[in-house]
């Protein structure tokens, strides 16, 4: 019966209702129908004091920062960049639409968001171009992968939130893992490409004059979540601190060197961000109060000595563990997949030796993954919902991408030397 809640996060999350109140909702079932020895009123007590948390300030800053960097024509010089560098490569536009997704990793740092702008802007460029929608829809979703994986991620943050590991670090950990994906996905863009006759958006390569002028008009937006970093790094600010501070460098940019930022812009801002950060902090809060079931009742120690019974050797470990959560991604959202599972594993992997910030990076490229698998995957869904293609259609092209990604994480999940590179510099 102890498990009981956690079926009921399941059931109640497939019943259609939303992943916070599924985790909130079990929680309280549990603390107030099973003799767990604690009064429901200090269940209500964590929920509140769950959001006390100093950490949590950065999530509705890079929110903000998101947005104001979409409406400062921040994004736009990033896109005009990233044609520039790959237009005049095999698959051109859709070489473009991967390099995009990277550079807008520092940017909006969620994949839907990623996937939505692409999909309105990239795609209708692409089909007259001669790229069938199909697979322009495709790219435009595997693509959307890696933004989450570049800092700053907001997957990154609550991933350190829940495994009590450095922002800065995990932040540090996502540039080599998404410039693997990013590799990968132009790799297959290249063999696809060349085998259906696509055509470069650019009659030739990019001269280096053009080059350089176009990243001085980019340097202002390229340099953004270097900035992150390195202030982290010296010591500068705080992770909090760090979103304050892309917020003010967006909203500055935007203003004196882009002068696309208005004042008409500033209601939309602040909508986006109460309902982005609305979202993922009551998605937090409630999760945390799912976790305090989870320890009550030890299941994450329960399942660190059933699955070391079965292994002891890391590197089958990992192996199941991808497993199990690329068939977990297929049906759970990506966020929703990671609050559930974190906690319950991230013990697992230390008891092995496994460092928490080389396994958050293979969770958020696994969750990633899923978020492009059938049947439930939500950039997959944001797509096809944008660009108007039958999820069927879609299910067709996609597999080429899923294949690559899945490569990509081979890589990260097998190569720990290279994840923990950067965040070993810190």
């Amino acid at each position: 019966m102890i498990y009981l809640p956690i079926l009921l996060v399941f059931v109640l999350y497939f019943s259609g209702i939303p992943i916070a109140y599924a985790l909130f909702g079990a929680s309280i079932v549990y603390f107030t129908f099973f003799d767990a020895g604690m009064p429901p009123d200090l269940v209500l007590q964590k929920f509140i004091t769950a959001t006390a948390s100093f950490p949590l300030l950065a999530i509705p800053f890079f929110v903000m920062a998101g947005s104001v960097m979409n409406y400062s024509g921040i994004s736009k010089k990033l896109m005009q960049m990233a044609e520039v560098l790959t237009g005049h490569l095999v698959g051109g536009l859709a070489q473009v639409n991967v390099v995009l997704s990277t550079f807008m990793g520092g940017v909006s740092g969620s994949a839907n968001a990623d996937a939505a702008m692409q999909s309105k802007i990239l795609v209708p460029q692409m089909e007259k171009r001669g790229y069938s929608r199909e697979f322009s829809a495709a790219i435009t979703a595997a693509s959307s992968a890696i933004s989450p994986v570049i800092p700053p991620g907001i997957v990154m943050i609550i991933y350190a939130l829940i495994a009590q590991v450095s922002v800065a670090k995990i932040f540090a950990a996502g540039y080599v893992p998404g410039l693997i994906m990013a590799g990968a996905l132009m790799f297959t863009v290249t063999l696809i490409s060349r085998k259906r006759q696509y055509k470069p958006s650019r009659d030739k390569r990019a001269t280096g004059s053009e080059m350089a002028a176009q990243f001085r008009e980019s340097i202002w937006s390229l340099s953004l979540p270097f900035g992150i970093i390195l202030g982290l790094r010296f010591g500068l600010f705080t992770p909090t601190e760090a979103g304050a501070m892309a917020v003010l460098a967006s909203v500055l940019i935007g203003i004196f060197v882009y002068k696309e930022l208005e004042v008409a812009h500033i209601k939309s801002i602040l909508l986006d961000t109460i309902y982005g950060t609305g979202t993922v902090v009551l998605i937090i809060v409630s999760a945390s109060v799912f976790g305090y079931y989870l320890n009550w009742e030890r299941i994450p120690q329960e399942l660190t000595a059933t699955l070391l019974e079965f292994t002891s050797n890391k590197y089958v470990m990992l192996a199941v563990i991808n497993v199990f959560l690329l068939i977990i991604g297929m049906f759970l959202e990506g966020g929703a997949a990671l609050i559930i599972i974190a906690p319950l594993l991230v013990p697992v992997v230390i008891e092995l030796g496994i460092d928490p910030i080389h396994f958050g990076m293979i969770m958020i490229v696994n969750i990633m993954i899923g978020g492009v698998t059938p049947p439930f995957g939500s950039m997959m869904f944001t797509t096809c919902s944008v660009t108007k293609v039958p999820v069927g259609d879609f299910m067709r092209e996609i597999w080429p991408f899923i294949i690559a990604l899945l490569i990509a994480l081979l890589i990260v999940t097998y190569a720990p030397g290279l994840v923990m590179f950067l965040p070993g510099l810190m």
